[in-house]
């Protein structure tokens, strides 16, 4: 009977470990500036350097050197990109607004709000995957 019960709590002990080690795996931030930070790719070869102060990089022709790079900011799932330097074409000097979603932890995808620079708003609503 003894033996029996020892049993039952190694099972339950086992099993809550299992749940909480899943459990951790499973979560990523899922908003707020940390739900951004990485280094991340679209479909179209861009590299986006996203870091944790608040600035970004961005490699537009895949050969390892910034192109452009700025400020942004986060407020819950909504991020304001204000481009500093690099290439910068007409109409991209305002500030882009945009919403961003996790579904997963190895996805990023971000939705316009408001931007009026055309290749910006192509580029940031494409799906993005970590780097």
């Amino acid at each position: 009977m003894r033996g029996m019960k020892t049993q039952r709590l190694r099972q339950i002990v086992l099993s809550g470990a299992l749940l909480v080690m899943l459990s951790a795996c499973a979560t990523y931030p899922k908003s707020g500036a940390s739900a951004l930070v990485g280094t991340w790719t679209n479909s179209l070869g861009t590299v986006w350097m996203i870091k944790a102060e608040g600035t970004f990089e961005v490699d537009l022709n895949h050969d390892g050197k910034r192109d452009a790079w700025g400020t942004y900011t986060v407020s819950g799932d909504t991020v304001t990109i204000h481009g500093t330097g690099g290439t910068v074409p007409k109409g991209c000097k305002v500030d882009g607004v945009y919403h961003f979603s996790r579904a997963s932890a190895d996805s990023l995808q971000f939705t316009l709000v408001k931007d009026k620079c055309k290749i910006r708003v192509k580029n940031v609503t494409l799906g993005w995957k970590p780097k």
